[in-house]
């Protein structure tokens, strides 16, 4: 019996060593240019050094100074607020276009549907900023249409507003993200057994009662993935905000993302940006692991 056990396993070393060959390359890319550089980061954040000359070691001073400074605490605070425009506004419109999706008899009109909402996440996310940005410049289209049905007190250089410039960054990235949002949902639906909407029926229930006894149920995979993608894409966003406003005004839609970028390269203030970028890992992984956890759990149950 032993020396069956240890026939197995001898034949088994080879197939092992194999795959580990086969993933080795990846890992020592992953690990030259994901693992180091975030090692990197955070022993930068305990320093205070300008990226040239040399550095000197101050604790957890950085940190500190992120999560008093106003202008720093400010950015994480801005990060709220995009978290439900790109985050919980597109699930939240996702799920009802793919509800709505499946309720439509003609698979053709679906089908373009789909297409016309999931075109925002083929164009390049630098390309969407300038042409938002001129349709939300003064003399831009939203404004010309305010002006034409007599709303013209309602217009305003909406990037170039405080009161306004957030929202309407956020609302690129809700147009953005919708799509995504609404084909994965829509794929999800179309796994649902569909015996479980006919009995649904049976029962009397009508459409919204389908929807949160069927469909919501059944969609806790792609939910979990939808708001995981976009969760991370508000918190660590830096393209859309850099594109549109880069920061203004004055402070009032800076985002980590841009000021890591501002610090390091700009201030050259390197330490403070790696506490920064840290502060910020930890807040994706505080939001995002919790949201894997509950879709694992759900999964075994």
């Amino acid at each position: 019996m032993a020396d069956r056990t240890a026939g197995k396993t001898s034949r088994r070393l080879p197939s092992i060593l194999l795959a580990y060959l086969w993933i080795a390359p990846a890992a020592i890319m992953y690990c030259i240019f994901a693992v180091y550089p975030l090692t990197q980061t955070i022993r930068y954040s305990f320093y205070d050094w300008d990226g040239i000359g040399l550095a000197s070691w101050v604790g957890l001073d950085n940190y500190h100074s992120v999560l008093t400074d106003q202008q720093l605490y400010g950015s994480l605070v801005n990060t709220l607020t995009l978290i439900l425009f790109i985050c919980v506004v597109p699930v939240a419109l996702g799920l009802i276009a793919a509800s709505a999706a499946r309720l439509v008899r003609s698979a053709g009109f679906a089908a373009a549907a789909r297409a016309v909402l999931f075109l925002p996440q083929i164009v390049p996310l630098a390309a969407a900023a300038v042409a938002w940005t001129w349709m939300y410049a003064d003399a831009g289209p939203i404004n010309q249409l305010l002006r034409s049905v007599g709303l013209g007190g309602l217009t305003r250089p909406w990037l170039g507003d405080f009161s306004t410039a957030l929202p309407a960054v956020g609302i690129i990235g809700s147009w953005v993200m919708i799509g995504f949002c609404t084909v994965v949902l829509t794929a999800g639906i179309g796994r649902i057994d569909a015996s479980l909407y006919e009995a649904a029926r049976l029962d009397g229930a009508n459409a919204l009662q389908e929807f949160f006894a069927v469909t919501l149920p059944g969609l806790r995979h792609e939910i979990v993935v939808c708001v995981t993608v976009t969760l991370i894409a508000a918190i660590a966003s830096f393209d859309l905000i850099y594109m549109t406003t880069q920061g203004g005004p004055g402070y009032s839609t800076m985002v980590p993302g841009v000021q890591v970028v501002r610090l390091a390269f700009t201030e050259n203030r390197v330490g403070l940006a790696s506490a920064l970028a840290v502060v910020l890992l930890v807040i994706i992984l505080a939001i995002v692991l919790p949201v894997q956890r509950l879709n694992r759990e759900g999964s075994v149950r």
